[in-house]
């Protein structure tokens, strides 16, 4: 099968022209005497702001002794290669604006949406992803979500993020939520921390107490372990795995859950390594602790532990307050009691028992 091939360059007709004039040794004036034309129209003619029409293209062949198809096809060839170079740079300008937005190979990698050659079907699925109708749309979101566009790429990645969870979300169907009914229910999900195979549980907990909850893998530059919000009148905590740990999975659950018993209203989009200071922010960490290890224990377990935590001491200290001893070791590991490259057998993983709610 034959391949249509693109010239690399398309001479403009007026340097055509202007090579023709020099090689007889004529000025723009002299041609344009001979055609009994302004001096202007030769000139921009030459710079290429006026076109060749049929009528000049006879007389140049008849002052230049070549023919009118020439000329005519010349000033074709050109318009075309300035009309498809026209479209390119509209279409890169456009697939810019795209990028801008969201992250787009990041949205093809995880296929929310499709890899296409098309700028249009790109542009089109953007859109849809987004719940607009155009790019000069702002997206609607249940969050208070501060959006523009031209993102930072971590605003950006992030407003795909939340957009994705959001969109995962509606697709649930939960009971009416009651914020009291979730705070008497904390010691009942907090059972769950006793045993690594108990996370498997967490979603139906949540979900019977009308609360949303999401897995989806945090993209690249969001740097985000949680979220919560409302959708409609139903809470939403939102989850991503970036550290696939037991202990990091509860601390995360419980500190955005905090957020939603503490009556905290907005959206909490959570980098745990750097939370914002802010009295929220605070309280919900110290609700997460406290829930998972009630503090004045915690503190005497680490004043008669002092300097050498065992794995017996930590796992005793764990089945004495019913916790899994991954979790106690995260603790100590957060407050620098004991080095991140100790017992890490005991934080496992918690993604294969939410194989069947993680966005994949």
């Amino acid at each position: 099968m034959s391949q249509k091939l693109t010239p690399a360059r398309v001479p403009a007709p007026g340097k055509i022209l202007h090579r023709e004039i020099e090689a007889r040794g004529w000025t723009q004036k002299d041609l344009a005497e001979i055609m009994g034309r302004p001096i202007q129209t030769i000139n921009e003619i030459i710079r290429g702001t006026k076109q060749i029409t049929p009528e000049t293209a006879i007389e140049l062949s008849q002052a230049l002794g070549t023919s009118p198809e020439f000329w005519t096809n010349l000033e074709a060839k050109y318009r075309l290669h300035l009309a498809g170079k026209e479209t390119k740079e509209l279409d890169i300008a456009r697939k810019s604006r795209l990028y801008s937005i969201v992250p787009i190979s990041e949205l093809i990698k995880h296929q929310w949406i499709q890899q296409t050659e098309s700028i249009d079907d790109l542009e089109q699925q953007v859109c849809k992803f987004l719940g607009i109708s155009t790019l000069d749309e702002s997206p609607q979101l249940v969050v208070n979500f501060r959006y523009s566009q031209h993102q930072q790429p971590e605003i950006a990645s992030q407003l795909a993020w939340i957009k994705r969870v959001e969109n995962l979300a509606k697709q649930q169907t939960i009971t009416i939520f009651d914020r009291k009914k979730l705070e008497d229910a904390i010691p009942k999900i907090l059972a769950c921390a006793e045993q690594v195979e108990a996370v498997v549980q967490i979603p139906k907990l949540l979900t019977d107490l009308g609360v949303h909850f999401v897995v989806v893998p945090h993209l690249s530059k969001t740097y985000l372990d949680g979220a919560a919000f409302y959708l409609n009148e139903n809470p939403v905590v939102a989850l991503t795995l970036r550290y696939d740990r037991i202990d990091s999975f509860w601390f995360t659950l419980m500190h955005e859950l905090a957020h939603i018993v503490a009556g905290h209203q907005g959206v909490y989009l959570d980098n745990l390594d750097v939370l914002e200071d802010n009295d929220e922010e605070r309280e919900a960490n110290e609700k997460a602790a406290d829930w998972l290890i009630e503090s004045q224990a915690f503190d005497n377990f680490v004043s008669k532990t002092q300097k050498y935590f065992s794995r017996q001491a930590i796992e005793e200290f764990a089945r004495t307050h019913r916790r899994y001893a991954g979790i106690i070791l995260g603790r100590l590991q957060h407050d620098k009691l004991v080095p991140h490259k100790n017992l890490r057998t005991l934080l496992v993983k918690v993604s294969p028992l939410l194989k069947n709610w993680i966005d994949i």
